[in-house]
């Protein structure tokens, strides 16, 4: 679950005006949020693409899963990425199995890429949470976790710059 005390870091909104007239507070649109509005490359500092939505695969001695959507990226040294990303709306909450089943089905298919599990989720008051995870000890950690709030650019102010 999202931690309530951290701070809200504001993003000017790239999401087309038609997109967010439309859309519906479900895991489709808070994909479509963290994509045009490039929260992946912000929130990593890499550059990030995504390269497939809905991803279904099997993973050998797990069966069929399906990934949110995965993306891949390099970072300014050049290294590569892998990362699934796990994305919940509502009231629906993320998930260690299929975090951990992203991982191992990253392992077989980008055996040469680094994988940065991501997982988000909308909270209250349109925050979105970010969580980069990883395995420690054969459970599931929380690497770093960031909120955004995606605002128009004239509503974030000259204090909020400065911090």
């Amino acid at each position: 679950m999202p931690n309530p005390d951290l701070v809200t870091i504001k993003l000017p909104d790239a999401t087309p005006e038609i997109v967010s007239a439309y859309s519906l507070s479900d895991e489709q649109a808070l994909l479509a949020k963290v994509r045009y509005n490039r929260l992946i490359d912000v929130f990593l500092g890499v550059a990030a693409y995504s390269l497939q939505n809905h991803l279904r695969t099997t993973v050998s001695q797990v069966g069929q899963i399906e990934i949110d959507e995965i993306y891949v990226g390099v970072d300014r040294q050049g290294r590569q990425y892998v990362m699934p990303v796990q994305a919940k709306g509502g009231s629906d909450r993320l998930s260690i199995v299929q975090t951990k089943q992203d991982i191992q089905c990253c392992a077989e298919r980008f055996p040469r890429l680094v994988c940065r599990p991501i997982s988000t989720q909308f909270m209250s008051g349109d925050l979105i949470a970010l969580f980069e995870l990883t395995i420690e000890e054969d459970e599931v950690r929380v690497v770093e976790e960031r909120h955004y709030r995606l605002v128009p650019s004239e509503h974030i102010s000259a204090e909020e710059f400065a911090t």
